[in-house]
């Protein structure tokens, strides 16, 4: 683990509206986000740049459409952490976590446990992943990553202190995405963050549950947004 002299940590949850496909307008709007934010660490839900649109064109880091969350990140010296389709080598791609700040957007995280309509478009990430961000180690994950329990456990021996999750779920359910960041929490003594979508997106996602949140190491919810989009959701971690 990290130094106990580290400062506290500034992490914001988000569930902002999305258009579907349209990354110009979904990198416009978590760039206000960011503004907004006041956080360290941003963390936007499951393929936030595009919205669960499977059929969306894959990008990458360099794409200049991301230039006002770079900018934004720079202003605020924020990481954002934000999802898209992630164009890989030859004709793979991901369903991937980037992480942006003022110096640009950069792969973060793959996910590794594609639902069957992603694995039909996406090839897997081959691995848990872990950044630093001030001397905090960040677990990250999307959806349902949260769900097997063999990615967690492994992801939690990375020596994480916080677990940092891109989600989207179906109203109602609600409740199991809340009792995943229960157990995550409780289990491996860590901080956890859900970005948890919000509104209608595709793959039959009309009404998404939306109710981000963050987690303390024992399990008892500290903030957390309804199902409304638009919600930020703010903790402090020491």
């Amino acid at each position: 683990m990290a130094s106990h002299l580290r400062k506290p940590l500034t992490v914001a949850v988000t569930q902002p509206p999305c258009a579907p496909y349209d990354v110009t307008t979904n990198a416009l709007r978590n760039a206000a986000v960011v503004r907004n934010a006041a956080a360290r660490v941003v963390a936007f839900p499951e393929l936030s740049l595009t919205g669960y649109e499977l059929d969306a064109s894959a990008i990458t880091p360099e794409d200049r459409r991301l230039l006002p969350l770079v900018e934004a990140c720079a202003a605020t010296g924020s990481v954002a952490l934000a999802g898209a389709p992630l164009a890989g080598e030859a004709s793979a791609s991901h369903l991937a976590m980037l992480a942006v700040d003022g110096n640009g957007a950069s792969v973060a995280y793959r996910k590794v446990n594609l639902a069957a309509a992603e694995a039909c478009r996406f090839t897997a990430g081959s691995e848990p992943v872990a950044i630093q961000v001030d001397g905090w180690r960040l677990g990250l994950a999307i959806c349902r990553d949260t769900g097997i329990a063999h990615h967690v456990a492994a992801t939690a021996a990375l020596g994480i202190d916080l677990y940092v999750a891109a989600i989207l779920h179906s109203a109602d359910e609600g409740r199991v995405q809340e009792e995943r960041a229960r157990r995550i929490a409780a289990d491996h003594r860590v901080w956890v963050a859900l970005a948890s979508f919000a509104g209608s997106t595709g793959g039959g996602y009309d009404h998404a549950s939306g109710r981000s949140g963050v987690w303390a190491p024992d399990g008892a919810v500290v903030a957390q947004a309804g199902p409304e989009p638009g919600a930020i959701i703010h903790a402090t971690l020491s």
